[in-house]
Protein backbone atom coordinates (compact mmCIF):
# COMPACT_ATOMS: atom_id res chain seq x y z
CA UNK A 1 0.00 0.00 0.00
CA UNK A 2 1.49 3.10 -1.24
CA UNK A 3 0.65 6.43 1.47
CA UNK A 4 1.18 9.72 0.18
CA UNK A 5 0.40 13.58 1.87
CA UNK A 6 -3.48 12.89 0.30
CA UNK A 7 -3.66 9.76 2.46
CA UNK A 8 -1.49 10.28 5.09
CA UNK A 9 -3.45 12.04 7.88
CA UNK A 10 -6.39 9.46 6.54
CA UNK A 11 -4.11 6.16 7.80
CA UNK A 12 -2.45 7.48 11.07
CA UNK A 13 -5.66 6.11 13.57
CA UNK A 14 -4.57 2.48 11.61
CA UNK A 15 -0.96 3.05 11.80
CA UNK A 16 -1.60 3.81 15.34
CA UNK A 17 -3.06 0.84 16.15
CA UNK A 18 -0.47 -1.62 14.58
CA UNK A 19 2.47 0.11 15.86
CA UNK A 20 0.82 0.15 19.54
CA UNK A 21 0.21 -3.63 19.33
CA UNK A 22 3.46 -4.19 17.76
CA UNK A 23 6.10 -6.85 19.07
CA UNK A 24 8.98 -4.97 17.21
CA UNK A 25 9.38 -1.91 14.62
CA UNK A 26 11.34 -3.46 11.56
CA UNK A 27 14.28 -1.23 10.17
CA UNK A 28 18.21 -1.47 10.33
CA UNK A 29 18.55 -1.62 13.84
CA UNK A 30 19.71 -4.11 16.95
CA UNK A 31 18.88 -4.87 20.15
CA UNK A 32 20.16 -4.78 23.63
CA UNK A 33 20.57 -7.46 26.13
CA UNK A 34 18.23 -6.98 28.77
CA UNK A 35 15.06 -8.44 29.90
CA UNK A 36 12.32 -7.23 28.01
CA UNK A 37 8.18 -8.35 28.05
CA UNK A 38 7.05 -7.38 24.70
CA UNK A 39 3.86 -5.74 25.27
CA UNK A 40 1.94 -6.57 21.99
CA UNK A 41 1.97 -9.76 19.97
CA UNK A 42 3.00 -7.87 16.48
CA UNK A 43 6.30 -7.05 14.96
CA UNK A 44 7.58 -4.45 12.32
CA UNK A 45 9.82 -4.03 9.65
CA UNK A 46 11.05 -0.14 8.56
CA UNK A 47 13.47 0.77 5.35
CA UNK A 48 14.56 3.51 4.37
CA UNK A 49 15.33 5.38 0.86
CA UNK A 50 17.33 8.30 0.22
CA UNK A 51 18.23 11.11 -2.76
CA UNK A 52 21.66 10.35 -2.14
CA UNK A 53 24.12 8.51 0.19
CA UNK A 54 27.51 9.61 0.75
CA UNK A 55 29.17 13.02 -0.43
CA UNK A 56 31.96 12.11 -2.66
CA UNK A 57 34.64 13.95 -0.07
CA UNK A 58 38.23 13.49 -1.44
CA UNK A 59 41.54 12.88 1.00
CA UNK A 60 41.15 12.81 4.53
CA UNK A 61 37.51 13.18 4.68
CA UNK A 62 36.83 9.73 2.85
CA UNK A 63 35.91 6.86 5.29
CA UNK A 64 38.41 4.97 5.90
CA UNK A 65 39.21 1.58 7.58
CA UNK A 66 41.47 3.67 9.79
CA UNK A 67 38.60 5.51 10.98
CA UNK A 68 37.89 5.06 14.64
CA UNK A 69 33.61 5.04 14.93
CA UNK A 70 33.80 8.74 16.30
CA UNK A 71 35.53 9.59 13.04
CA UNK A 72 33.75 7.86 10.78
CA UNK A 73 30.25 9.67 12.51
CA UNK A 74 31.68 13.18 12.06
CA UNK A 75 32.98 12.38 7.85
CA UNK A 76 28.87 10.54 7.07
CA UNK A 77 27.33 13.23 9.57
CA UNK A 78 28.07 15.61 6.26
CA UNK A 79 26.30 13.23 3.71
CA UNK A 80 23.23 13.06 6.38
CA UNK A 81 22.74 16.80 6.35
CA UNK A 82 23.19 17.07 2.28
CA UNK A 83 20.78 14.27 1.19
CA UNK A 84 16.86 13.68 2.24
CA UNK A 85 14.47 10.60 2.80
CA UNK A 86 12.42 9.88 -0.09
CA UNK A 87 10.76 6.61 0.81
CA UNK A 88 10.16 4.98 4.50
CA UNK A 89 8.52 1.21 4.04
CA UNK A 90 7.24 -0.02 7.22
CA UNK A 91 6.19 -3.64 7.59
CA UNK A 92 3.92 -4.75 10.67
CA UNK A 93 4.06 -7.97 11.56
CA UNK A 94 0.86 -9.77 13.81
CA UNK A 95 1.14 -13.13 14.98
CA UNK A 96 -2.50 -14.72 14.29
CA UNK A 97 -4.48 -15.48 17.46
CA UNK A 98 -4.78 -19.52 17.63
CA UNK A 99 -2.53 -20.38 15.41
CA UNK A 100 1.21 -21.04 16.35
CA UNK A 101 3.93 -19.44 14.75
CA UNK A 102 2.33 -17.48 12.48
CA UNK A 103 2.79 -14.26 11.73
CA UNK A 104 0.49 -11.78 8.60
CA UNK A 105 2.39 -8.87 7.83
CA UNK A 106 0.40 -5.13 7.04
CA UNK A 107 3.37 -3.63 4.32
CA UNK A 108 3.56 0.20 3.71
CA UNK A 109 5.10 2.46 1.86
CA UNK A 110 5.50 6.54 3.13
CA UNK A 111 6.53 8.74 0.25
CA UNK A 112 8.14 11.63 2.07
CA UNK A 113 9.19 15.19 1.01
CA UNK A 114 10.53 18.05 3.72
CA UNK A 115 8.00 20.71 4.66
CA UNK A 116 7.58 24.29 2.94
CA UNK A 117 5.81 26.70 5.15
CA UNK A 118 6.49 30.18 6.08
CA UNK A 119 10.03 30.22 6.76
CA UNK A 120 11.13 26.66 6.73
CA UNK A 121 12.46 25.42 2.78
CA UNK A 122 15.09 22.97 3.32
CA UNK A 123 17.25 22.39 0.94
CA UNK A 124 18.49 18.81 -0.51
CA UNK A 125 21.10 17.35 -2.96
CA UNK A 126 20.40 14.21 -5.56
CA UNK A 127 22.84 12.02 -5.97
CA UNK A 128 23.67 10.63 -9.63
CA UNK A 129 23.75 7.14 -8.98
CA UNK A 130 21.35 7.05 -6.50
CA UNK A 131 18.72 8.52 -8.62
CA UNK A 132 19.43 5.87 -11.59
CA UNK A 133 19.70 2.78 -8.44
CA UNK A 134 15.86 3.64 -7.67
CA UNK A 135 15.18 4.58 -11.05
CA UNK A 136 16.23 1.28 -12.09
CA UNK A 137 13.91 -0.40 -9.55
CA UNK A 138 10.65 1.46 -10.54
CA UNK A 139 10.72 4.18 -8.26
CA UNK A 140 7.84 6.41 -8.80
CA UNK A 141 9.78 10.49 -8.39
CA UNK A 142 6.54 12.05 -9.23
CA UNK A 143 4.92 10.67 -6.17
CA UNK A 144 7.88 11.71 -4.08
CA UNK A 145 7.87 15.45 -5.48
CA UNK A 146 4.51 15.83 -5.78
CA UNK A 147 2.68 13.97 -2.95
CA UNK A 148 5.31 13.05 -0.58
CA UNK A 149 4.52 13.70 2.97
CA UNK A 150 5.62 16.62 4.89
CA UNK A 151 7.76 16.39 8.09
CA UNK A 152 10.26 17.84 10.05
CA UNK A 153 12.45 17.98 13.43
CA UNK A 154 12.01 19.42 16.55
CA UNK A 155 13.82 22.24 16.29
CA UNK A 156 12.44 23.23 13.03
CA UNK A 157 8.84 22.75 14.37
CA UNK A 158 9.71 24.78 18.00
CA UNK A 159 10.11 27.75 15.18
CA UNK A 160 7.38 27.39 13.11
CA UNK A 161 5.01 26.64 16.27
CA UNK A 162 6.23 30.14 17.52
CA UNK A 163 5.92 31.66 14.04
CA UNK A 164 2.45 30.40 13.84
CA UNK A 165 0.63 30.73 17.12
CA UNK A 166 1.95 34.42 17.25
CA UNK A 167 0.99 35.50 14.04
CA UNK A 168 4.88 36.09 12.69
CA UNK A 169 5.05 34.11 9.50
CA UNK A 170 5.14 34.56 5.88
CA UNK A 171 4.19 32.83 2.95
CA UNK A 172 7.59 31.32 1.52
CA UNK A 173 7.71 28.33 -0.19
CA UNK A 174 4.88 25.57 0.35
CA UNK A 175 1.99 28.21 -2.04
CA UNK A 176 4.71 30.67 -3.29
CA UNK A 177 3.62 34.36 -3.28
CA UNK A 178 2.57 34.47 -7.13
CA UNK A 179 -0.07 32.17 -6.60
CA UNK A 180 -1.40 33.17 -3.37
CA UNK A 181 -1.60 36.84 -5.05
CA UNK A 182 -3.64 34.65 -7.82
CA UNK A 183 -6.03 33.64 -4.78
CA UNK A 184 -6.58 36.80 -3.92
CA UNK A 185 -7.01 38.74 -6.91
CA UNK A 186 -10.02 36.06 -7.71
CA UNK A 187 -11.14 36.17 -4.55
CA UNK A 188 -11.25 40.37 -4.56
CA UNK A 189 -12.90 40.25 -8.04
CA UNK A 190 -15.63 37.51 -6.83
CA UNK A 191 -16.24 39.94 -3.68
CA UNK A 192 -17.04 42.86 -5.91
CA UNK A 193 -20.21 40.59 -8.05
CA UNK A 194 -20.89 39.12 -4.87
CA UNK A 195 -23.47 39.92 -2.09
CA UNK A 196 -23.54 38.68 1.64
CA UNK A 197 -24.17 34.99 2.01
CA UNK A 198 -22.69 34.21 -0.89
CA UNK A 199 -19.76 31.88 -1.62
CA UNK A 200 -16.80 30.07 -3.52
CA UNK A 201 -14.64 27.64 -3.74
CA UNK A 202 -10.90 27.25 -4.39
CA UNK A 203 -10.44 23.53 -4.99
CA UNK A 204 -7.07 21.64 -5.51
CA UNK A 205 -6.00 23.12 -2.03
CA UNK A 206 -5.61 20.38 0.68
CA UNK A 207 -3.55 19.69 3.42
CA UNK A 208 -1.65 22.11 5.07
CA UNK A 209 -1.46 24.66 2.24
CA UNK A 210 -5.27 25.23 2.87
CA UNK A 211 -4.92 26.16 5.97
CA UNK A 212 -2.15 29.16 4.65
CA UNK A 213 -4.59 30.03 2.36
CA UNK A 214 -7.23 30.56 4.54
CA UNK A 215 -4.46 32.67 7.08
CA UNK A 216 -3.86 34.94 3.93
CA UNK A 217 -7.07 35.44 2.83
CA UNK A 218 -8.65 36.19 5.89
CA UNK A 219 -5.64 38.35 6.79
CA UNK A 220 -6.29 40.59 3.89
CA UNK A 221 -9.98 40.37 3.03
CA UNK A 222 -12.20 41.51 6.58
CA UNK A 223 -15.62 40.83 4.58
CA UNK A 224 -14.95 36.82 3.81
CA UNK A 225 -15.17 33.77 5.96
CA UNK A 226 -13.25 30.77 5.35
CA UNK A 227 -14.19 27.35 6.01
CA UNK A 228 -11.94 24.01 5.03
CA UNK A 229 -13.93 21.41 2.81
CA UNK A 230 -13.24 18.11 0.83
CA UNK A 231 -13.85 19.85 -1.91
CA UNK A 232 -11.12 22.91 -1.39
CA UNK A 233 -11.48 25.90 0.68
CA UNK A 234 -14.63 28.07 0.79
CA UNK A 235 -14.95 31.39 0.83
CA UNK A 236 -18.18 32.94 2.09
CA UNK A 237 -18.73 36.92 2.04
CA UNK A 238 -19.91 38.53 5.65
CA UNK A 239 -20.39 41.41 7.15
CA UNK A 240 -17.86 42.97 9.30
CA UNK A 241 -20.13 42.17 12.35
CA UNK A 242 -20.50 38.33 11.63
CA UNK A 243 -16.85 38.31 11.04
CA UNK A 244 -16.40 39.02 14.96
CA UNK A 245 -18.91 36.70 15.59
CA UNK A 246 -17.12 33.80 14.08
CA UNK A 247 -13.76 35.04 15.20
CA UNK A 248 -14.64 34.85 18.80
CA UNK A 249 -17.45 31.64 18.91
CA UNK A 250 -17.05 29.52 16.37
CA UNK A 251 -15.17 26.10 16.63
CA UNK A 252 -13.08 27.16 13.62
CA UNK A 253 -11.85 30.05 14.77
CA UNK A 254 -8.13 30.97 14.34
CA UNK A 255 -6.29 29.95 17.64
CA UNK A 256 -8.00 26.85 16.91
CA UNK A 257 -6.97 25.80 13.48
CA UNK A 258 -3.65 27.03 13.89
CA UNK A 259 -3.09 24.07 15.74
CA UNK A 260 -4.28 21.82 12.73
CA UNK A 261 -1.93 23.57 10.58
CA UNK A 262 1.07 22.49 12.94
CA UNK A 263 0.09 19.54 13.23
CA UNK A 264 -0.51 19.09 9.47
CA UNK A 265 2.63 20.72 8.71
CA UNK A 266 4.67 18.39 11.06
CA UNK A 267 3.14 15.21 9.33
CA UNK A 268 5.26 11.59 9.08
CA UNK A 269 6.64 13.66 12.23
CA UNK A 270 4.04 12.79 13.74
CA UNK A 271 3.98 8.61 13.33
CA UNK A 272 8.23 9.13 14.23
CA UNK A 273 7.04 10.45 17.74
CA UNK A 274 4.13 7.16 17.94
CA UNK A 275 7.07 4.82 17.25
CA UNK A 276 9.16 6.63 19.76
CA UNK A 277 6.73 6.39 22.19
CA UNK A 278 5.51 3.06 21.36
CA UNK A 279 9.25 2.16 22.72
CA UNK A 280 9.06 -1.24 20.60
CA UNK A 281 12.63 -3.09 19.30
CA UNK A 282 13.38 -1.72 16.13
CA UNK A 283 14.67 -3.82 13.22
CA UNK A 284 16.69 -2.97 10.30
CA UNK A 285 19.31 -4.68 8.11
CA UNK A 286 22.64 -2.59 7.67
CA UNK A 287 20.88 0.38 9.47
CA UNK A 288 23.10 2.53 10.96
CA UNK A 289 22.38 5.26 7.64
CA UNK A 290 18.91 4.87 8.75
CA UNK A 291 19.19 5.84 12.57
CA UNK A 292 21.61 8.73 11.22
CA UNK A 293 18.56 10.10 8.97
CA UNK A 294 16.15 9.46 11.59
CA UNK A 295 17.77 11.56 14.18
CA UNK A 296 18.22 14.34 11.70
CA UNK A 297 15.17 14.21 10.22
CA UNK A 298 12.70 13.80 12.92
CA UNK A 299 14.40 14.35 16.12
CA UNK A 300 16.89 17.01 15.89
CA UNK A 301 20.11 18.19 14.21
CA UNK A 302 22.76 15.56 14.58
CA UNK A 303 25.24 16.25 17.12
CA UNK A 304 28.79 17.19 16.64
CA UNK A 305 29.71 14.69 19.28
CA UNK A 306 29.57 10.77 18.77
CA UNK A 307 28.69 9.85 22.02
CA UNK A 308 25.73 12.26 22.45
CA UNK A 309 24.47 10.68 18.92
CA UNK A 310 24.61 7.49 20.65
CA UNK A 311 23.00 8.22 24.14
CA UNK A 312 20.17 9.71 21.85
CA UNK A 313 19.53 6.77 19.68
CA UNK A 314 19.15 4.63 22.46
CA UNK A 315 16.92 7.20 24.68
CA UNK A 316 14.35 7.15 20.96
CA UNK A 317 14.85 3.36 20.42
CA UNK A 318 16.16 1.09 23.46
CA UNK A 319 16.01 -1.69 21.78
CA UNK A 320 17.92 -2.05 17.91
CA UNK A 321 18.37 -5.40 16.01
CA UNK A 322 20.86 -5.08 12.95
CA UNK A 323 19.85 -8.64 11.27
CA UNK A 324 23.44 -7.85 9.28
CA UNK A 325 25.21 -8.62 12.41
CA UNK A 326 22.94 -11.79 13.20
CA UNK A 327 23.30 -13.11 9.88
CA UNK A 328 27.03 -12.62 10.00
CA UNK A 329 27.27 -14.86 12.47
CA UNK A 330 24.89 -17.41 11.57
CA UNK A 331 26.37 -17.95 7.85
CA UNK A 332 29.68 -18.30 9.21
CA UNK A 333 28.79 -21.43 11.27
CA UNK A 334 26.47 -22.98 8.89
CA UNK A 335 28.52 -22.18 5.59
CA UNK A 336 25.89 -20.61 3.96
CA UNK A 337 26.48 -19.47 0.22
CA UNK A 338 27.53 -15.95 0.24
CA UNK A 339 25.14 -13.62 -0.36
CA UNK A 340 25.41 -9.46 -1.30
CA UNK A 341 22.04 -8.06 0.14
CA UNK A 342 18.78 -8.65 1.95
CA UNK A 343 17.24 -10.01 -0.81
CA UNK A 344 19.62 -12.65 -1.07
CA UNK A 345 19.63 -13.62 2.74
CA UNK A 346 15.92 -14.13 2.27
CA UNK A 347 16.27 -16.37 -0.52
CA UNK A 348 18.93 -18.85 1.48
CA UNK A 349 16.73 -18.78 4.28
CA UNK A 350 13.86 -19.89 1.92
CA UNK A 351 16.06 -22.42 0.60
CA UNK A 352 16.47 -26.64 0.77
CA UNK A 353 19.94 -24.89 2.64
CA UNK A 354 17.97 -23.79 5.65
CA UNK A 355 17.79 -26.79 7.91
CA UNK A 356 14.86 -25.31 10.41
CA UNK A 357 12.84 -24.33 6.89
CA UNK A 358 10.04 -26.68 7.26
CA UNK A 359 9.24 -25.91 10.77
CA UNK A 360 10.18 -22.08 10.92
CA UNK A 361 7.81 -19.27 11.24
CA UNK A 362 4.84 -19.00 8.56
CA UNK A 363 4.32 -15.68 7.02
CA UNK A 364 1.35 -14.30 5.16
CA UNK A 365 0.56 -11.16 3.32
CA UNK A 366 -2.21 -8.50 4.70
CA UNK A 367 -4.82 -8.70 2.06
CA UNK A 368 -4.24 -4.88 1.06
CA UNK A 369 -0.15 -6.51 0.41
CA UNK A 370 -0.70 -8.92 -1.66
CA UNK A 371 1.65 -7.34 -4.66
CA UNK A 372 4.44 -8.92 -2.76
CA UNK A 373 2.84 -12.54 -2.84
CA UNK A 374 3.92 -13.34 -6.45
CA UNK A 375 6.63 -10.91 -7.59
CA UNK A 376 9.50 -9.20 -5.62
CA UNK A 377 9.79 -5.67 -5.59
CA UNK A 378 13.47 -5.17 -4.44
CA UNK A 379 14.53 -1.58 -3.03
CA UNK A 380 10.90 -0.88 -2.59
CA UNK A 381 10.92 0.30 1.15
CA UNK A 382 8.02 -1.51 2.01
CA UNK A 383 8.85 -4.87 0.53
CA UNK A 384 12.54 -4.29 1.81
CA UNK A 385 11.15 -4.02 5.29
CA UNK A 386 8.95 -6.94 4.93
CA UNK A 387 12.08 -8.66 4.04
CA UNK A 388 13.77 -7.53 6.86
CA UNK A 389 11.24 -8.81 9.76
CA UNK A 390 10.93 -11.94 7.82
CA UNK A 391 14.75 -12.42 8.07
CA UNK A 392 14.43 -11.49 11.32
CA UNK A 393 11.98 -14.14 12.31
CA UNK A 394 13.35 -17.03 10.64
CA UNK A 395 17.04 -16.26 11.84
CA UNK A 396 15.99 -16.71 15.48
CA UNK A 397 14.14 -19.90 14.52
CA UNK A 398 17.30 -21.17 13.07
CA UNK A 399 19.49 -19.63 16.10
CA UNK A 400 16.70 -21.52 18.54
CA UNK A 401 17.12 -24.69 16.88
CA UNK A 402 20.64 -24.04 17.60
CA UNK A 403 20.86 -23.68 20.63
CA UNK A 404 18.20 -26.73 21.65
CA UNK A 405 20.60 -28.87 19.08
CA UNK A 406 18.91 -32.92 19.50
CA UNK A 407 16.73 -31.34 22.47
CA UNK A 408 13.27 -30.85 21.34
CA UNK A 409 12.03 -26.95 20.54
CA UNK A 410 9.57 -25.60 22.63
CA UNK A 411 6.71 -24.08 21.21
CA UNK A 412 8.31 -20.80 19.25
CA UNK A 413 7.06 -17.80 20.05
CA UNK A 414 7.85 -14.01 19.88
CA UNK A 415 9.51 -13.63 23.25
CA UNK A 416 10.96 -17.16 22.80
CA UNK A 417 13.25 -15.88 19.59
CA UNK A 418 13.52 -12.41 21.40
CA UNK A 419 15.62 -14.34 24.23
CA UNK A 420 18.03 -16.23 21.69
CA UNK A 421 18.59 -12.67 19.68
CA UNK A 422 20.05 -11.36 23.35
CA UNK A 423 23.58 -11.19 22.14
CA UNK A 424 22.91 -9.37 19.24
CA UNK A 425 20.91 -6.20 20.98
CA UNK A 426 22.21 -2.58 20.02
CA UNK A 427 24.82 -4.21 17.99
CA UNK A 428 24.80 -1.91 14.57
CA UNK A 429 26.74 -3.10 11.76
CA UNK A 430 29.12 -0.01 10.45
CA UNK A 431 30.53 -0.32 6.78
CA UNK A 432 33.98 0.48 6.56
CA UNK A 433 35.75 1.47 10.00
CA UNK A 434 38.12 0.50 12.01
CA UNK A 435 35.42 -1.72 13.94
CA UNK A 436 32.70 -3.54 12.62
CA UNK A 437 30.05 -2.53 14.87
CA UNK A 438 28.36 0.46 17.13
CA UNK A 439 27.14 -0.92 20.44
CA UNK A 440 24.26 1.61 21.26
CA UNK A 441 24.28 0.25 24.66
CA UNK A 442 27.66 0.58 26.15
CA UNK A 443 31.01 1.20 24.74
CA UNK A 444 32.19 0.31 21.69
CA UNK A 445 33.68 -3.47 20.99
CA UNK A 446 37.53 -3.25 20.71
CA UNK A 447 38.61 -4.04 16.90
CA UNK A 448 38.62 -7.51 15.41
CA UNK A 449 40.16 -6.23 11.92
CA UNK A 450 43.23 -7.62 10.42
CA UNK A 451 46.51 -6.27 11.53
CA UNK A 452 48.03 -2.91 10.51
CA UNK A 453 50.93 -3.28 7.96
CA UNK A 454 53.71 -1.09 6.72
CA UNK A 455 54.60 -0.53 3.21
CA UNK A 456 58.26 0.88 2.53
CA UNK A 457 58.72 2.30 -0.34
CA UNK A 458 62.36 2.61 -1.89
CA UNK A 459 63.26 4.02 -5.26
CA UNK A 460 59.75 5.80 -6.06
CA UNK A 461 60.05 9.17 -5.15
CA UNK A 462 57.07 11.72 -4.49
CA UNK A 463 54.86 8.49 -4.50
CA UNK A 464 51.38 9.15 -3.68
CA UNK A 465 48.42 7.62 -1.51
CA UNK A 466 46.65 6.84 -4.74
CA UNK A 467 49.09 5.83 -6.57
CA UNK A 468 50.10 2.98 -4.07
CA UNK A 469 45.96 1.89 -3.96
CA UNK A 470 46.16 1.13 -7.61
CA UNK A 471 49.45 -0.83 -7.17
CA UNK A 472 47.89 -3.58 -5.25
CA UNK A 473 44.18 -3.37 -6.22
CA UNK A 474 44.63 -5.90 -8.50
CA UNK A 475 45.80 -8.21 -5.54
CA UNK A 476 43.73 -7.08 -3.37
CA UNK A 477 42.05 -3.79 -1.85
CA UNK A 478 43.75 -1.63 0.84
CA UNK A 479 43.09 1.60 2.78
CA UNK A 480 46.31 3.55 2.56
CA UNK A 481 47.67 6.65 4.98
CA UNK A 482 50.53 8.03 4.63
CA UNK A 483 53.09 7.43 7.31
CA UNK A 484 56.23 9.28 6.47
CA UNK A 485 57.16 10.84 2.99
CA UNK A 486 58.52 6.75 1.74
CA UNK A 487 56.48 4.70 4.14
CA UNK A 488 52.64 4.08 4.24
CA UNK A 489 50.36 2.24 6.41
CA UNK A 490 48.01 -0.55 4.92
CA UNK A 491 44.67 -1.86 6.13
CA UNK A 492 42.16 -4.35 4.89
CA UNK A 493 39.21 -5.54 6.26
CA UNK A 494 40.00 -9.49 5.13
CA UNK A 495 42.80 -11.40 6.94
CA UNK A 496 43.47 -13.57 4.05
CA UNK A 497 44.56 -10.23 2.12
CA UNK A 498 46.73 -9.27 4.97
CA UNK A 499 48.57 -12.78 4.01
CA UNK A 500 48.76 -12.62 1.16
CA UNK A 501 50.59 -8.75 0.81
CA UNK A 502 52.65 -10.27 3.34
CA UNK A 503 54.03 -13.17 1.54
CA UNK A 504 54.22 -11.51 -1.49
CA UNK A 505 56.04 -8.13 -0.98
CA UNK A 506 57.92 -9.04 2.35
CA UNK A 507 60.97 -9.04 0.17
CA UNK A 508 60.60 -7.46 -3.01
CA UNK A 509 62.85 -4.60 -4.08
CA UNK A 510 60.93 -1.54 -3.90
CA UNK A 511 57.86 -2.73 -2.19
CA UNK A 512 58.59 -3.49 1.18
CA UNK A 513 55.62 -5.07 3.18
CA UNK A 514 55.56 -6.03 7.26
CA UNK A 515 53.41 -5.80 10.40
CA UNK A 516 53.61 -2.17 11.90
CA UNK A 517 54.43 -1.72 15.42
CA UNK A 518 53.58 1.72 17.07
CA UNK A 519 56.71 1.56 19.13
CA UNK A 520 58.87 0.69 16.65
CA UNK A 521 57.62 2.49 13.30
CA UNK A 522 55.38 5.37 14.80
CA UNK A 523 57.26 8.60 13.60
CA UNK A 524 56.02 10.22 17.25
CA UNK A 525 57.90 7.78 19.01
CA UNK A 526 61.00 7.31 16.84
CA UNK A 527 60.76 11.58 17.49
CA UNK A 528 60.55 11.17 21.12
CA UNK A 529 63.52 8.65 21.03
CA UNK A 530 65.69 10.91 19.51
CA UNK A 531 65.04 13.64 21.72
CA UNK A 532 65.67 11.71 24.54
CA UNK A 533 68.83 10.34 23.12
CA UNK A 534 70.17 14.15 21.80
CA UNK A 535 69.37 14.86 25.89
CA UNK A 536 70.79 11.89 27.24
CA UNK A 537 74.44 12.61 25.18
CA UNK A 538 74.29 16.77 25.74
CA UNK A 539 73.66 15.41 29.72
CA UNK A 540 76.10 13.00 29.42
CA UNK A 541 78.81 15.49 27.99
CA UNK A 542 78.01 17.92 30.61
CA UNK A 543 78.57 15.21 33.20
CA UNK A 544 82.29 14.26 32.06
CA UNK A 545 83.49 18.16 31.19
CA UNK A 546 82.29 19.43 34.90
CA UNK A 547 84.36 16.45 36.72
CA UNK A 548 87.15 17.96 38.85
CA UNK A 549 89.78 16.69 37.13
CA UNK A 550 92.68 14.88 39.80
Amino acid sequence: MDIGADEFEQSLPLLQELVLGADFVGKALGFQAVSWDPPGRQACGLDIEFTGLRSNLSGPQQISLFDLPSEWYLKTRQSVQQFTICQIGLSVFSSIEGESNKYVAHSCNFFLFPTTFGILDSEFSFQASSVQFLNQYGFDYNKFLKNGIPYMNEEQEKKIRHNILTGNWRVRSSLDKDQIKVVIDEVTRWLDLAEEGDWMTLPGITGFQAFEVQLVLRKALPNIWTVLRDQGVIVKKVSKQHRWYLENTSCDRESCWKEKILLSARGFSVFFQMLVKAQKPLVGHNMMMDLLHLHEKFFRPLPESYEDFKLNIHNLFPILIDTKNVTKDVWKELSFPRVSNLSEVYEVLNSDLNPTKDSGPVIIHASKCEKYVETKYPHEAAYDAFLCGSVLLKVAHLLLWRVHGAVPIPEPSFPLYLDVLAPYVNQVNLIRAGVPKINFSGPDHPSIRPPTLILRVRRWPEVSEQQIYREFQNLCKFDVRRLTRSQFLLLTNKFKDARSILKEYRCHPTLQVSLYRYWRHSPDVTCLLEVCGVVIAWALMAFLLGRPRP
